[in-house]
């Protein structure tokens, strides 16, 4: 978890100061280093809730020269990361053939990869899909778009909760059908050009 975390949010660190923003390197995120990016609460869930998050990238707004297509690409950055990292995965275990150990360690990371890189596209804030929706937002429109940013996470949890009712009342999972599927075919398409 602390590897695909720390990918994910470097990412995010990275483009922002290519994109003209040294907020997240002046703040030492420009880093593997998983203890840059850990959240406490976040790291905790994972152990209650299987779930958990890192430490957001901090950034500033008004630092970038296109403000609503700069924000998508940093947002966008995380979970490419996530779908590079577990395509060189499937690279290492198709050719190199490691160690038994270290195959299971290398499947473990390649699967949460391909779940981080799925679950952020999700148009919700505080998740990463919810930014790329500013590629497609008009400047009359951006005060609209900051609101619907800050009411995400209010609907994210509400969803979370309904998704869980529904799966135990039901047996049917949104997030656990989209993850699942999402996931075959990725795997089958990083096979396909390995």
């Amino acid at each position: 978890m602390a590897v695909c975390i720390s990918v994910h949010e470097a990412a995010h660190a990275w483009v922002a100061y290519k994109l003209g923003d040294p907020t997240a390197k002046m703040a030492g995120r420009v880093s593997l280093n998983p203890m840059r990016h850990l959240d406490v609460l976040g790291t905790f869930m994972i152990f209650i809730a299987h779930f958990g998050w890192g430490k957001p990238v901090p950034f500033n707004y008004n630092n970038l020269k296109h403000p609503c297509r700069d924000s998508a690409l940093i947002a966008i950055a995380g979970p490419l990361s996530n779908l590079v990292t577990a395509l060189l995965i499937a690279i290492v275990i198709r050719y190199v053939h490691p160690p038994l150990a270290i195959e299971g360690a290398l499947s473990a990371i390649y699967s949460l990869s391909i779940i981080l890189f799925l679950f952020n596209l999700i148009p919700i804030a505080p998740l990463d899909g919810s930014k790329l929706l500013g590629f497609f937002i008009p400047r009359s429109k951006e005060d609209w778009y900051q609101h619907f940013l800050s009411q995400g996470p209010f609907f994210l949890i509400l969803l979370i909760i309904a998704d869980r009712l529904l799966d135990g009342a039901m047996g049917f999972s949104f997030f656990g059908t989209y993850l699942q599927y999402g996931y075959e075919w990725i795997t089958v398409g990083l096979f396909l050009i390995t």
